[in-house]
């Protein structure tokens, strides 16, 4: 006597489809939200490397009286920019390379009276921005 055999092996194609369109159903759920919060922590990383370029800056200031001009910039970490102007400037410099921002591009440097202005131009490279591109400035990373 013959058996009739019910079992099946593997899917079939409909069942494959069923499960890639809810696969990507999920992945529009859940994408969106990943990518906010990779780029919320992009940010908050940019604060925390400007607020260690200010340290250094205040280093300087300690060392030499006052900021470097606006001018002078990260170079004046990197190097002596007038050693009659900083004669306390120190042996070391008070960085190795001149600071980058998460999209590998420099900082720009700022100097306010007796403050200091450190930005970063975010995703787009450019003054300005909205939303995600909108500019990181350190002044309002610590409010």
């Amino acid at each position: 006597m013959k058996q009739n055999k019910t079992l099946r092996e593997g899917f079939s194609l409909i069942e494959l489809l069923i499960v890639i369109v809810i696969l990507g159903g999920l992945m529009a759920v859940v994408a969106p939200g990943l990518m906010d919060s990779q780029r919320k922590a992009t940010r908050k990383t940019m604060c925390l490397s400007m607020n260690d370029l200010k340290k250094r800056f205040e280093m300087f200031s300690l060392d030499n009286g006052t900021y470097p001009d606006t001018e002078e910039g990260f170079k004046a970490l990197l190097s002596n920019p007038d050693a009659d102007k900083y004669p306390n400037y120190p042996v070391k410099p008070y960085l190795k390379k001149v600071a980058k921002d998460a999209w590998r591009t420099p900082f720009v440097y700022i100097k306010k009276g007796s403050d200091i202005e450190i930005i970063s131009y975010a995703a787009d490279k450019r003054e300005g921005g909205d939303g995600w591109d909108k500019d990181i400035l350190l002044s309002e990373c610590n409010k």
